[in-house]
């Protein structure tokens, strides 16, 4: 049976350039893969209509400079820590979100969205949709504002993932 989990903030601050909202990357030795089940984005920090890029992508080293956030249980009877583990440096093994800078490693975009800011960004895959992180893999996976937002306030973004099936 997996066991689920959801990392991710609320009333963020983001900088004011293209930054990663939230970014996992899978342990390094053999582990279950990671299955993401749920992205999200959205914003109060401004009432007017605007376009926002968004886009799922990989980065390899170096990765981006982060907030540490602990992925947390989605089941509340689960008791299982996750092997995700909070860091700011994005390496294997480890999660953050709101980037302060994005490091030098290439990214390579899995595919691109746009949404209205008053609305709020939500991605649920089908069954053949699911987005699987490998252990072992040489880069990470981020919910990614490719340009900056026209209001950097009271952001919230977060990833629900799985380990193992």
């Amino acid at each position: 049976m997996s066991k689920e989990y959801t990392v991710g903030g609320d009333g963020l601050t983001l900088a004011n350039q293209a930054v990663t909202l939230v970014f996992i990357n899978p342990p390094a030795a053999v582990a279950p893969p990671l299955p993401i089940l749920r992205m999200w984005a959205s914003q109060q920090g401004s009432a007017t209509s605007a376009q926002q890029r968004i886009e799922a992508e990989t980065q390899v080293t170096a990765f981006p400079t982060l907030v540490s956030a602990t992925p947390r249980h989605l089941k509340r009877g689960d008791t299982v820590a996750s092997l995700i583990t909070g860091a700011t440096n994005g390496a294997a093994g480890t999660c953050g979100i709101n980037a302060s800078a994005e490091g030098a490693g290439s990214k390579t975009v899995m595919f691109g969205d746009n949404f209205n800011v008053l609305n709020g960004y939500l991605w649920v895959p089908t069954p053949r949709e699911v987005i699987e992180l490998a252990a072992g893999d040489s880069s990470g996976f981020g919910l990614f504002l490719p340009a900056a937002a026209a209001s950097l306030t009271n952001w919230a973004a977060g990833i629900n993932f799985a380990e193992g099936y």
